[in-house]
């Protein structure tokens, strides 16, 4: 069998780098292809990584001001200083994943060319002034800023959060806010805490956080209305923007009360990401990037020998779901190449989103109550809030609630759902009780006092509760 010759088109990024790390050690034939510069991907550059710097910052004035116990003023926050030090940090990650690019480019079955790739045809690609005719493609090209098709928007002028992420102040005391999911939540009391803007969020919803029980995208809004300079314009929908007179901007919206029209003097652009698919020629490669066109192996529909990973295949922009995917992806080359069955894709929904500064993050694993009824599940969910459990008063950060949902006949856990402080921090044991199948009444409960944990102890004695008729 001869070896074959994979191209990897977008090298750098999270999905890439899993790719080229799956294959380097197989016998195959690498060419890894990014026109980065500087090049890292964009959970490093301008992802989850910097944003994570930049909210950790706002996080210390908020709770300082946040508790009562600590009256003088809360401190200021330089943001030159902020953006400074996320520069260094991210110049570091970046540097570590050229690092890891380059060291692979040094083995006798790797090459990197740090160039512009495009289909030419179904099976040839031109990568700069050559033409490479490899027997597959993977496609990890990841995303870029999604700007909505509004009347006015060429007429002024926005920030989108890598905007936001190297932004070291702001002339002007508003902004309006467009798009509230991952992005919006996680930068809306960024920009209330550290640059002092007061914000008009228009919300399409009734409420934030899609894959959330109600109780979650309710309780996010009473956190952010009653702690940060917000207001959030709930079942609203854009339909024209124009510049004022002043230089700030004007937004229309469908509402008819009076907040039917709002300035503001900024525009944030928050609404999502979509696949960075321009310029790469699919068209020539006969592949329609249509709904459904990459499928549970990662293969194009059109084309079995393209596959697309991470945020480029518009399945499940996260970052963690890129690398799986990735790794995924490199497995089934291998697999397609040698006659065998192909191994799909299965995910256990795991997000997690800083909202609320990170001090309170949303988590999500496995079933949420809403999505195991919209499955037919039969379950049993149990709920507590935050402020129940002693440790979280302790800490001054009683806000929010968590959710367990579990099989009420062997006790499987089948998810859970925290906001509140360190929501975050219970992802990885809610993730090993449901992708083990643990039974919910054989998890030990035993917390170390005072630690935030507590609350799944409190949530898997509740559980049992019910599951042995006692709740």
């Amino acid at each position: 069998m001869t070896r074959p010759h994979v191209v990897v088109v977008g090298a750098y990024g999270s999905a890439g780098v899993a790719v080229a790390d799956r294959l380097v050690e197989e016998d195959v034939r690498l060419t890894l292809v990014d026109d980065g510069d500087p090049g890292g991907g964009l959970c490093i550059l301008r992802g989850c990584m910097p944003s994570k710097e930049v909210l950790s910052a706002a996080a210390h004035r908020f709770q300082a001001r946040h508790d009562h116990r600590l009256p003088d003023d809360p401190p200021g926050i330089d943001m030159e200083r902020v953006v400074e030090t996320k520069d260094g940090h991210v110049a570091d990650f970046a540097s570590h994943r050229r690092g890891a690019v380059e060291r692979m480019a040094e083995r006798g079955n790797v090459e990197f060319l740090h160039e512009t790739a495009r289909f030419v045809d179904d099976r040839t690609v031109a990568v700069g002034d050559r033409r490479i005719e490899p027997d597959y493609v993977v496609v990890a090209t990841g995303s870029t800023v999604n700007v909505p098709d509004l009347p006015g928007i060429d007429d002024v002028e926005y920030e989108t959060s890598a905007d936001v992420l190297d932004a070291t102040g702001y002339a002007g005391e508003s902004g309006i806010v467009m798009g509230f999911g991952y992005v919006g939540t996680e930068l809306v009391p960024y920009l209330s805490e550290a640059a002092g803007l007061s914000l008009t969020v228009v919300e399409h919803d009734a409420r934030p956080i899609d894959e959330a029980d109600p109780a979650y995208g309710d309780a996010l809004l009473d956190i952010y209305e009653e702690n940060f300079d917000v207001r959030i314009l709930r079942e609203t929908y854009e339909e024209r923007l124009e510049p004022t007179d002043d230089g700030g901007v004007r937004l229309h919206t469908d509402r008819e009360d009076g907040a039917a029209t709002v300035e503001a003097d900024h525009l944030f652009l928050f609404t999502g990401r979509r696949p960075n698919l321009d310029g790469l020629g699919l068209a020539n490669a006969g592949i329609d990037p249509g709904p459904g066109w990459v499928g549970d192996t990662m293969q194009a529909a059109d084309d079995d020998h393209t596959f697309v990973v991470g945020d480029a295949n518009s399945r499940e922009p996260i970052l963690h779901v890129a690398k799986e995917e990735g790794h995924l992806a490199a497995g089934n080359v291998l697999r397609h190449h040698r006659g065998e069955g192909l191994v799909p894709y299965e995910n256990v929904h795991h997000h997690v989103i800083f909202t609320g500064l990170g001090v309170y993050p949303y988590a999500r694993v496995g079933h949420s109550k809403e999505s195991a009824e919209a499955a037919g599940i039969d379950h049993v969910a149990v709920t507590r809030e935050a402020r129940d459990d002693g440790v979280f008063r302790t800490k001054d950060a009683p806000e929010g609630l968590a959710t367990l949902v579990v099989d009420p006949d062997d006790g499987t856990v089948l998810g859970y759902q925290g906001l509140h402080y360190h929501a975050d921090v219970m992802a990885k044991t809610a993730q090993l009780a449901v992708e083990m199948e643990l039974d919910v009444r054989e998890v030990p409960d035993r917390a170390y006092h005072p630690t935030t944990p507590e609350i799944l102890d409190g949530l898997f004695r509740q559980a049992t509760d019910a599951l042995e008729g006692d709740g």
